[in-house]
C-alpha cells in the first residue's frame, strides 16, 4: 500500500465495522474496508497476538486492494512473525514479573526483624537475609557457601540441627533458646524443611522477651513476699488476741495487726498504681498548678510519721506560689513518696531539706535526708520495680521497692526528670524537674 496516499489512515475507522466478526472469529481474519478519508476501498488483514495478561492485540496489514493478495505461505509467515512478537512480550511480562516479585520478597525479608538463614542437609549456606541493623548481620555475599558450623560454635549448630544434620531434612524443630559467645543476647531458632535437602532456618532475637519474663517472675516472687509478710504477722496478731493477754499485751497486738494491715494496703496500692501506669488506664492531666501548696500537703501527710521519729522537715522556697505543669493528685504521690523515704533513712534528731528552686523555664525540688546513703552500684538501679539496695536490706529498714519505680514513671509522664545525689553515710538529695507553666 502507498504510504503516501493513505498516510492520514485512520485504523479506528477502518476497522470499526468489523469488531464484532473479529472477536467472534478469534483467529487471523481478512477482511473489506473503505477508507472513509480519502474515498477509496482497501483491505486489511488481522493476526492475533497472544500476551499474558489476556488484553486483545493484534498484527494488523492493510493493503489498497479489494481482496488481500498474500499467498498462504505470506499469511503463515505472517502468523509466525505475530507469534514471535507475542512471545518476545510475554517474556517481557515474566521477566518483569519476576523482578518485581524478587524486589518485593527482598523488602519484606528485609524489614523482617528475624534473621533468615536457607541450608542444605550439610548445613552449607545457600541464601542468607537480614536487616543490616540485626545484632549478627553479616553481608550475604560473605557468608554464602560457607558451612554454618564456620560462623558459629559446633554445638550450637548441632543443637539447631539435629538429627537432620547430614541425613536430610523431615520436620520442623525448635531451639528454644541459645547465646552465641560473640554476642550478649540470646536468640530462638526455628528450622522449617523446604524439601528434604533443604531448609529454612528463622533465628529471632528474643532477649527483651527473657527480660521481660524475668522481670515477670521477680515480680511475682517478690510481690507475693512482700504480701505475704504483713498477712503472716496479721494472723499471727489475731490468733495472739484470741487468746487473750493483759491489757497492755492486747494494746500492742492490736496496734502491730493495724500496722501490718495498713503496710498491706499500701504495697497493693503501689501495685496498683503501677499497673495501671504500665497499663495507660491511669492519664495524668498537664495542666498549669501551683507547686508549694502540693509540696505543703506532701509533708503535712508524712510530718506523723516524722513525729515519731523525731525528724523535722523543712520547706525552703523563695517563692509563695511556684506555678508549674503537671498533675496535683500524682506529684503529691512522687513527693508524699520521696519525703517519706527521706524520714524513714533520716537518724532522729536530723532535719529532712525540701528545697525549691527554679529556672526561666523549670522549676527543682530538692528532698535532702542525712541517711545512710545509696552505694554508688546501687543508682543505676533505683527506679527498678521492687529493687533495693544492700545497705538498705542489711539495716532491715522496711519497704517495698516499688515507691521509687512509681515516682519515676509519674515524673517521665509528667514530662519531667528525677536525678539521685548521695554519699555513704552522710545522706541522700532526690531532685525533681518540672516544666514550669508558661
Amino acid at each position: 500500500m502507498d504510504k503516501k496516499e493513505h498516510s492520514d489512515l485512520k485504523v479506528i475507522d477502518a476497522i470499526a465495522p468489523h469488531i464484532a466478526s473479529i472477536l467472534n472469529e478469534g483467529g487471523s481474519t481478512f477482511h473489506g474496508a473503505t477508507d472513509k478519508t480519502n474515498s477509496e476501498d482497501l483491505s486489511f488483514g488481522l493476526v492475533p497476538i497472544y500476551n499474558t495478561r489476556g488484553l486483545w492485540s493484534f498484527l494488523s496489514l492493510f493493503d489498497d486492494q479489494q481482496s488481500l493478495s498474500w499467498s498462504a505461505s505470506e499469511r503463515e509467515a505472517i502468523q509466525t512473525a505475530a507469534n514471535l512478537i507475542g512471545s518476545a512480550l510475554q517474556r517481557n511480562d515474566y521477566e518483569e514479573a519476576i523482578r518485581l516479585s524478587e524486589a518485593r520478597n527482598r523488602i519484606i525479608l528485609s524489614a523482617l526483624p528475624d534473621l533468615l538463614i536457607r541450608v542444605d542437609f550439610n548445613g552449607t549456606i545457600l541464601d542468607y537475609s537480614a536487616n543490616p541493623e540485626h545484632p549478627l548481620y553479616v553481608h550475604r555475599d560473605v557468608i554464602a557457601g560457607r558451612r554454618l558450623s564456620e560462623t558459629w560454635p559446633e554445638e550450637v549448630v548441632q543443637q539447631i540441627m539435629g538429627d537432620s544434620r547430614g541425613r536430610g531434612f523431615e520436620s520442623p524443630q525448635v531451639l528454644e533458646r541459645f547465646i552465641l559467645p560473640f554476642s550478649s543476647d540470646e536468640y530462638e531458632a526455628r528450622l522449617y524443611p523446604i524439601s528434604s535437602g533443604e531448609a529454612l532456618i528463622v533465628i529471632r532475637d528474643i532477649t527483651e522477651r527473657v527480660q521481660l519474663d524475668q522481670m515477670k517472675s521477680d515480680f511475682i516472687n517478690r510481690a507475693s513476699h512482700e504480701l505475704r509478710t504483713p498477712v503472716t504477722s496479721a494472723i499471727l496478731m489475731a490468733e495472739l488476741i484470741q487468746e487473750g493477754g493483759t491489757q497492755e499485751e492486747l494494746d500492742e497486738y492490736w496496734h502491730t495487726l493495724k500496722s501490718e494491715l495498713n503496710r498491706q494496703k499500701i504495697l497493693i496500692d503501689r501495685l496498683l498504681i503501677a499497673g495501671r501506669l504500665e497499663s495507660g488506664m491511669m492519664k495524668l492531666e498537664h495542666v498549669a498548678l501551683d507547686l508549694v501548696p502540693a509540696l505543703e500537703s506532701s509533708i503535712q501527710a508524712v510530718k506523723p510519721i516524722a513525729k515519731k521519729r523525731n525528724v523535722v522537715i523543712q520547706l525552703d522556697s523563695v517563692r509563695r506560689s511556684t506555678q508549674i505543669m503537671g498533675d496535683k493528685s500524682a506529684l503529691e504521690q512522687v513527693f508524699i513518696n520521696l519525703i517519706h523515704n527521706a524520714v524513714k533513712f533520716s537518724p532522729e534528731g536530723k532535719t529532712v531539706n525540701v528545697d525549691v528552686s527554679e529556672s526561666e523555664s523549670e522549676v527543682r525540688v530538692s528532698i535532702s535526708d542525712h541517711g545512710l546513703g545509696i552505694p554508688a552500684e546501687a543508682a543505676s538501679h533505683l527506679f527498678e520495680r521492687f529493687y533495693r539496695a544492700k545497705n538498705v536490706t542489711i539495716a532491715e529498714i522496711p519497704g517495698s521497692g516499688i515507691g521509687l519505680y512509681i515516682v519515676k514513671t509519674i515524673v517521665d509522664e509528667l514530662g519531667g526528670k528525677i536525678a539521685v545525689e548521695s554519699l555513704i553515710n552522710q545522706g541522700t538529695t532526690f531532685v525533681v524537674t518540672l516544666k514550669k507553666a508558661e
